[in-house]
């Protein structure tokens, strides 16, 4: 209760004093500077991306046989390189981010020719219904006021029974230090559940860094998400369109970057 109270006392609420769009443009910004070259170092030294490669190489959120990947908020490429390392060598990821230099900075890292970079922001993807089988979102939906969009979204573009690794800053104690840090707003996993079934997204299991991540609550909200199968008058699973990569991605969105950066 006490950290509940603290972690409520602490955390950043800017993100309600201002209209969404000139926060979407305070984040954008915040992350085309400063703040965005010290990411991938942050994430380092928090072990936040040298520990998710557990969730890829145990099993957890396996990305083997999935053709259409999707990574949301693709940053300096935390899950990204993951995704990089463990998908097929025919398989197509799509990299997306509000910031058109974090992207920049992804694809300097990322000599890869099975990597589209697409600027876009996570509540207006320009890609068809059930495009992807799979897709991954760290540390992204804690810049929408109201997750509902977002979650709409990411459900919108992935296929039913596809599935979605969501990373999302916790209302603890750290959880608020790390929101001031970054300029977010902080989840409760109850309200988090809530908004994704909402959604249509079935929670399937709450996922650790470690036994210690565990212990002491730290690491935020990991959990593993599928779509609901869409369902026919009988209650049967009906089955739907997939829709492809090809011709939504390339040429397409402006601000997208293509390939890697010379």
């Amino acid at each position: 209760m006490i950290q509940k109270l603290i972690a409520e006392r602490i955390k950043y609420r800017g993100y309600h004093r201002k209209p969404y769009e000139q926060y979407q443009e305070n984040v954008r910004q915040h992350y085309s500077g400063i703040a965005g070259k010290f990411l991938r170092s942050c994430s380092i030294v928090s072990l936040h991306e040298p520990l998710a490669s557990s969730f890829f190489k145990r099993g957890a959120f396996p990305v083997k046989g999935s053709k259409n990947i999707l990574d949301v908020g693709t940053g300096a490429g935390q899950l990204l390189t993951h995704l990089v390392r463990h998908a097929d060598r025919d398989a197509r990821i799509v990299a997306t981010d509000l910031s058109t230099e974090m992207l920049y900075r992804a694809a300097e890292r990322f000599a890869d020719d099975r990597i589209d970079y697409v600027t876009a922001a996570l509540t207006e993807l320009p890609f068809d219904d059930n495009t992807f089988d799979c897709a991954t979102c760290g540390w992204v939906l804690e810049y929408l006021p109201d997750p509902e969009p977002g979650l709409r979204e990411i459900s919108r573009v992935v296929r039913p029974g596809g599935r979605i690794l969501l990373q999302c800053t916790e209302n603890t104690v750290f959880g608020a230090m790390s929101s001031r840090l970054w300029k977010c707003r902080t989840f409760q996993r109850s309200e988090l559940q809530e908004e994704c079934q909402r959604v249509g997204l079935n929670w399937q299991r709450e996922l650790w860094f470690t036994k210690a991540h565990r212990l002491f609550r730290l690491g935020g909200i990991i959990v593993e998400l599928t779509k609901k199968a869409n369902r026919d008058e009988h209650g049967e699973a009906a089955l739907t369109p997939e829709g492809t990569v090809e011709g939504t991605v390339e040429g397409t969105v402006e601000g997208t970057v293509e390939g890697t950066v010379d």
